[in-house]
């Protein structure tokens, strides 16, 4: 018999501007005072991406870093399970404040394939943001750093 999904935590998705792009609810599986783990489940609408079909329901096991410049999405297919991939996003580091985890994305992504293939996706969106270029390098070396991670498959 299946577990009950009782959700803890909202996850905040901002833009730079820090305004509220997307809302939806996770379940703590992991704490620590470096990051936080979650299970949520996709709402997104079910359609192709990059050659991964996502479908409402997907499980997505998602870690969100207060120390790092980027979150790491595992997702499951919703009836098998199977891992679908990871998308990971380069944000800011995570903020986790009264069950509420929120994080500013900064439009560079990585897709990662279960064969281990890399797609780094929304480059032109990310040149378009408004950032220091200190702020710039931090995202580029966090999209250097997750690639690294899966490259040496330390993830």
């Amino acid at each position: 018999m299946p577990v009950a999904f009782i959700p803890d935590i909202q996850v905040i998705k901002l833009n730079t501007a820090r305004e509220e792009v997307w809302r939806y609810e996770g379940r703590i599986l992991e704490q620590s005072a470096e990051s936080i783990m979650i299970e949520a489940f996709f709402n997104g609408g079910s359609r192709p991406f990059h050659g991964i079909n996502l479908v409402n329901g997907d499980r997505f096991i998602e870690t969100y870093y207060f120390d790092r410049w980027y979150n790491i999405f595992e997702i499951h297919d919703l009836e098998t399970d199977r891992l679908k991939g990871w998308y990971c996003n380069v944000t800011y580091p995570a903020e986790f404040v009264n069950g509420r985890v929120s994080y500013v994305d900064l439009a560079l992504d990585l897709l990662v394939y279960p064969d281990g293939r890399l797609l780094v996706l929304d480059e032109d969106e990310f040149d378009e943001l408004t950032l220091s270029e200190s702020n710039k390098q931090k995202a580029r070396e966090a999209l250097k750093e997750l690639m690294s991670i899966f490259e040496q498959k330390t993830y």
